[in-house]
């Protein structure tokens, strides 16, 4: 086990970790690696192929646009999205790409980012990078693979974007649900302070805390943002924004919960959704541990902060390395991306993960929390992904909002019990990457599936 919580946790943009963030990471990296060969001043133009899963919905994901940003030399987690019209217009109207921002190249977007069905061998979403010299000849090809949740890795299946080298060996290194657990009781540790004893392998323990919190405040941050933004999504859907009408009628009437004790879930949907709706709209989100399934998290976070008593920061750090630890077992273990395993891999990985970490604060066992978890997960195999118009947007904006509902319910039916259960945790996992192995290509981020095609021929 060598990932961190904060490869888990990432800043970007949306509406995508693997469509958006994950390509921009590329295209930065391979213009990067134009310069450290020396050939930027000799480059002339770059030209993108997007395959699979990137080739059918890249265009409604903002993977042109993510590729053009990156190869200015943008990074997902430093850009303000504000900005991103202003330069991508300017591309437009000139036809010359700034090459990190150093050297102009001629570029067209319909020429030179080309969208493929077909896929490349090692992932559902690959890309292939071509730079060429002014008389047209091409002296530099390579390929790389968005692998869901921000993480790249290139041709050769080396990441780009977890951490090369640990200072030392990791205290408690774990590849299972069950060696997590053995070694936390072992220790007399909790799952987030297992996690921590790792992470301080690589950071100082308050830059560890530090970073979660900032992690926090960036969540806190869209949702307060989705709550106040009105009118529609881009994309052509012309979706409503909810979220801000939503929190109006709920801020008018806050005497309906004393009626209606679920009010408290018209606040988790609202939450999630608010989330939600900034990603469609490529605001700045936190993956968690993708970006489509961004709000689940942040909801959960949020129910707890506001409807659990003595609800603290230590709470918020230790919910988000609880949740780190069960979303590196899915990392680790399956997949947490669409386009291989469908939105289980998303939202049914979200949902598990808030469970679990909503069981560590609100006082679970080990055992409880790893139910919880399992709880979370068993609920959502075979969950399809079918964009509709390959956007973010329908079912993805309600789905994190039924995801984070169904994480609260797990976290309390694990509550009542003693932490013992039939599905463990590993065999969940396991499940679920056989079951998106079984899955249709169709219903796997493609939008050529589910309600990506019926709500057109209805």
């Amino acid at each position: 086990m060598s990932l961190s919580v904060f490869d888990i946790f990432k800043i970007g943009l949306g509406p995508s970790s693997s469509h958006t963030v994950g390509p921009m990471v590329a295209a930065a990296r391979f213009a990067h690696d134009l310069e450290q060969a020396g050939r930027l001043s000799e480059t002339a133009g770059i030209t993108t192929g997007l395959f699979g899963s990137l080739g059918a919905t890249g265009k409604g994901h903002g993977s042109d646009i993510a590729v053009i940003l990156g190869l200015c030399g943008h990074k997902p987690d430093q850009l303000d999205p504000d900005l991103v019209p202003g330069i991508i217009d300017g591309i437009r109207q000139t036809g010359r790409l700034p090459l990190l921002g150093k050297h102009d190249i001629a570029f067209q977007e319909k020429r030179h980012i080309q969208f493929h069905r077909s896929a490349l061998p090692r992932h559902a979403n690959g890309m292939r990078f071509m730079a060429c010299n002014a008389a047209g000849d091409v002296f530099l090809e390579k390929e790389y693979y968005s692998i869901g949740g921000g993480f790249v890795m290139d041709g050769d299946g080396q990441s780009l974007v977890m951490e090369q080298a640990e200072p030392e060996p990791l205290p408690y290194p774990f590849r299972s649900a069950q060696e997590l657990l053995e070694m936390a009781d072992g220790a007399g540790l909790s799952i987030a302070g297992l996690m921590m004893e790792n992470e301080k392998a690589r950071r100082d323990p308050e830059e560890v805390r530090a970073g979660l919190l900032e992690i926090w405040r960036v969540m806190k941050a869209c949702v307060d943002r989705g709550c106040s933004t009105q009118g529609s999504l881009p994309g052509g859907l012309n979706l409503r924004r909810r979220a801000g009408t939503q929190y109006a009628l709920l801020r008018a009437r806050p005497e309906a919960a004393l009626s209606d004790p679920l009010t408290m879930l018209d606040w988790v949907n609202l939450y999630a959704m608010a989330v939600n709706e900034e990603n469609a709209a490529g605001g700045r989100v936190v993956t968690a541990p993708t970006n489509g399934a961004a709000g689940v998290i942040p909801a959960t976070l949020l129910y707890y902060r506001n409807f659990v008593p003595k609800a603290d920061d230590d709470g918020i750090v230790d919910f988000l390395l609880t949740a780190g630890a069960i979303g590196i077992l899915y990392k680790e273990n399956a997949s947490i991306s669409g386009a291989e395993v469908g939105c289980q891999g998303e939202v049914g990985v979200a949902c598990s993960m808030a469970a679990g970490a909503l069981a560590a604060v609100m006082g679970g066992t080990n055992a409880q929390i790893e139910n919880a978890a399992e709880i979370g997960m068993e609920h959502n195999l075979g969950m399809t992904c079918d964009p509709i118009g390959g956007l973010v947007q329908i079912p993805c904006i309600e789905r994190n909002a039924m995801g984070a509902i169904k994480a609260i319910n797990a976290a309390r039916l694990a509550m009542r019990g003693d932490g013992m259960h039939y599905v463990s945790l590993d065999k969940v996992i396991k499940t679920m990457m056989r079951t998106g192995a079984d899955m249709k290509t169709k219903y796997k981020e493609t939008s050529r599936g589910g309600l990506a095609v019926n709500i057109i021929e209805c």
